[in-house]
C-alpha cells in the first residue's frame, strides 16, 4: 500500500490496483470492507476515469470497451487529448485521463449524455476515425472500483467474483454507515 495523499483538502490513502494482465491503476482507498474473512477496498482512480463511445446517431451511442493497445481509435484519442495537454492512460479496469482537467460542476453541465444504464456523462472531446464519430466522456458521478486488498496492494476482481462479492461488500458497507 502507498502513502496518504492530499488533493484539495481531501485526504485518502493511495494504493495501486492491478488487473490479471499486469496493468495498474493508481487509486484512492475510500473504504475497507471485510467479507468472508477477506478485505476489499472501494477505490476511486486518482486520475479522471473516462469512457470511450462511438456515436452512431444522436439517440444511439455505443460504449467501446475492448480495444487493442495499437488500435487506431486510441491513437486518435491520444492525439486529440494531447492538443489539450491531457494524456490518455490505458490502465487496469478503466481508461483514465491525466492532466489539468477542470472538475465538472454537476449542477451546470453543458452537455449530458445517458447510456443504456442511465449513467450520466460530461463531454470531454470528440474525434473522427474514418467516417465514424467518437467521444470521450467523463462519468459525472464518483467512479468506484472494487479490489481485493492484499499486502502487496489491491487486485481487480474478475467478473464472476465481482458479481458474487459486490453485493456482499455493498451490504457490509451500508451496515457501517448506520
Amino acid at each position: 500500500m502507498q502513502d496518504t495523499n492530499s488533493n484539495d483538502n481531501y485526504e485518502a490513502q493511495t494504493i495501486i490496483l492491478k488487473d490479471s494482465s499486469g496493468k495498474e491503476l493508481f487509486c484512492f482507498l475510500e473504504q475497507i470492507v471485510e467479507v468472508e474473512t477477506k478485505e476489499y477496498g472501494l477505490l476511486t482512480p486518482v486520475d479522471t476515469p473516462v469512457c470511450l463511445f462511438k456515436i452512431n446517431s444522436e439517440e444511439d451511442i455505443q460504449e467501446i470497451i475492448d480495444l487493442d493497445e495499437d488500435d487506431e481509435i486510441l491513437k486518435n484519442a491520444d492525439s486529440v487529448l494531447q492538443e489539450q495537454n491531457l494524456k490518455l492512460i490505458r490502465s487496469a479496469s478503466t481508461l483514465t485521463v491525466s492532466g489539468d482537467l477542470d472538475e465538472p460542476i454537476y449542477d451546470e453541465l453543458e452537455e449530458d449524455y445517458l447510456d443504456d444504464d442511465e449513467e450520466e456523462y460530461d463531454h470531454l472531446v470528440s474525434f473522427n476515425v474514418n467516417d465514424d464519430k467518437y467521444e470521450i466522456l467523463m462519468p459525472t458521478f464518483p467512479y468506484f472500483i472494487l479490489g481485493e486488498l492484499r499486502d502487496e496492494g489491491a487486485f481487480l476482481l474478475d467478473k464472476e467474483d465481482e458479481e458474487r462479492i459486490g453485493p456482499l461488500v455493498e451490504a457490509e458497507y451500508e451496515k457501517s454507515l448506520v
